[in-house]
């Protein structure tokens, strides 16, 4: 493998300061204990992820880990197909989708530099398949050089080609990978609008709740077909709140962004929190059903596969 080999201390305080290194709350393992953790994978694992039968759809693989396609064009998201992020933080379930099954894809989309969303052996895996990568500002120094482009978006920066249209959109994160190079790595960050034959899917990455921002890619983009948006980590609230969305707050965000459907993300693959197992996806189906949501908000397994507009 040709992916530098890091600082195993380097790590350590970057989990650390990101909360990767925290467990499950004994008070909240009872109140999930009967949950059944086969919930969270699909029982048969996908091998052919085309669909002909699909305008728009889009497959699970894990945590950030989305296929898009847009009819002809497949976008991957933050891929990560190997056993652990930065050597320390483990996965729970394998990939929904093995690399080797992927699509030849017109592109893959990082949204910033932690170790679960930019895996640097995991796109070793992917360099013959794809022509380009695209990553937040600054996003690049850490790139090694495999045989795709690598192009870096800022916020509201565009990249088209053949009608397929990539957008840079505003988010509320924090971008640095090991904690020294937050000084500078300050716009290492980005959501990600799609466009392709009419259609429009918005990818957030990680994000804190930031309404004014997601209002302002509403305004640009009014007819969002699909917003992937995560829901975890929940605990603790104090920490978590400024840098994810929990389940309220990225329903909020879906009525912000006035996007018709939407598929969450950012839960079930790995513990990055205190968050008891099944949580996050418990807790936001209880608030589906208050809302009266159950049409517009489709939950996945890791591994499944939804189209969202058939042809």
């Amino acid at each position: 493998m040709r992916a530098r080999r890091l600082d195993l201390f380097a790590l350590f305080l970057a989990a650390l300061a990101a909360g990767c290194l925290l467990r499950n709350r004994p008070d909240e393992v009872t109140r999930f204990a009967d949950t059944d953790e086969s919930h969270a994978v699909a029982t048969m694992r996908i091998v052919d992820p085309v669909r002909k039968d699909a305008h728009l759809a889009v497959l699970w693989i894990g945590h950030a880990t989305v296929l898009l396609q847009l009819d002809d064009r497949f976008i991957l998201t933050d891929p990560w197909f190997t056993e652990n992020a930065g050597q320390v933080s483990h996965r729970l379930h394998p990939p929904g989708l093995d690399a080797k099954h992927l699509p030849p894809l017109d592109a893959i989309l990082v949204s910033h530099m932690h170790f679960d969303h930019l895996s640097i052996d995991s796109l070793e895996l992917l360099e013959k398949k794809t022509p380009r990568l695209f990553v937040p500002e600054g996003g690049s120094v850490y790139i090694p050089n495999l045989a795709f482009a690598t192009k870096e978006l800022g916020t509201w920066q565009s990249w088209e080609k053949d009608g397929l249209r990539i957008t840079a959109v505003p988010v509320d994160h924090i971008g640095w990978r090991y904690g020294i190079d937050q000084e500078w790595m300050t716009k290492s960050f980005t959501g990600y609008v799609i466009e392709y034959h009419g259609l429009t899917v918005y990818f957030s990455g990680d994000t804190a709740y930031a309404q004014e921002k997601f209002r302002a890619t509403a305004a640009r983009f009014p007819h969002i077909d699909l917003a992937l948006l995560p829901i975890g980590p929940i605990h603790p609230r104090s920490f978590m709140s400024r840098v994810h969305t929990d389940p309220d707050e990225a329903l909020r965000a879906f009525a912000d962004l006035g996007a018709k459907t939407m598929v969450p993300i950012h839960f079930d693959t790995l513990v990055n929190s205190t968050d008891a197992r099944g949580e996050e996806r418990l807790t936001l189906a209880d608030l589906v059903q208050k809302r009266g949501l159950g049409d517009r908000v489709k939950t996945l397994r890791i591994g499944e596969q939804c189209v969202i507009m058939a042809r």
